[in-house]
């Protein structure tokens, strides 16, 4: 049964674009550039994410991972609490979509000319309000990949590939096709945005955990 969003056109730009501008902020880039006064972009991968910035700076790694987690958390908290009175499968597929702009945010950042992180921790954040079961499950694929291959970014593709598919079967989705889709969305924006990667796990480049590049 399909799910219409009964929602006024105005409040779900409002939604949509306040979720992408609380995504796009780049704390990693801010986290770098304020503590060790340098541009993260210009080391490592080049990303402004968690596992780049830890390259430079650990504590600032996990610094960067908890505030792109809670960016993508307030987001989502925001579409809740703007459709707090209609009904579970709007909440549900209205989140999921705030979920989605925040991660475009995140990847997309307007203040760093559209070139941002890769989404995992922004989606992580998201998605624990919308599917915590289903999160905790990816959670666990991806520290079981990692232990095996000892690569981040194959350990992120691959649980995030499976989180549609673990948020369908455990019906976590509140029976909306609209916010399964959005879901669907996210992820696989997240896997694209890890392309580069991809071609270093194919030609064999690609650094392992725990391992720093120059």
């Amino acid at each position: 049964m399909f799910v219409t969003i009964s929602f006024t056109l105005p409040t779900l730009i409002i939604i949509a674009a306040s979720s992408y501008l609380l995504g796009s902020i780049p704390f990693g880039y801010l986290l770098v550039r304020l503590f060790r006064g340098e541009d993260v972009r210009l080391s490592g991968s080049g990303n402004i994410g968690a596992t780049n910035v830890s390259r430079k700076s650990p504590m600032l790694g996990v610094v960067t991972l908890i505030f792109d987690a809670l960016k993508g958390a307030a987001a989502v908290t925001l579409a809740f609490r703007l459709c707090s009175s209609t009904s579970s499968s709007t909440r549900i597929s209205v989140a999921s979509l705030a979920a989605l702009c925040a991660v475009a945010g995140h990847i997309f950042p307007i203040w760093l000319k559209f070139r941002g992180g890769k989404g995992v921790a922004t989606g992580l954040g998201s998605f624990l309000l919308i599917a915590p079961k289903a999160v905790v499950i990816a959670a666990g694929i991806f520290v079981a990949v990692l232990f095996i291959f000892r690569y981040v970014s194959l350990a992120s593709m691959i649980a995030v590939g499976c989180f549609p598919l673990i948020v369908f079967a455990m019906h976590m989705y509140g029976d909306a096709p609209p916010a399964l889709a959005f879901i669907a969305a996210t992820s696989l924006l997240i896997i694209a945005r890890h392309y580069a990667n991809i071609r270093r796990l194919v030609a064999g480049t690609e650094c392992r955990f725990g391992v720093r590049r120059p």
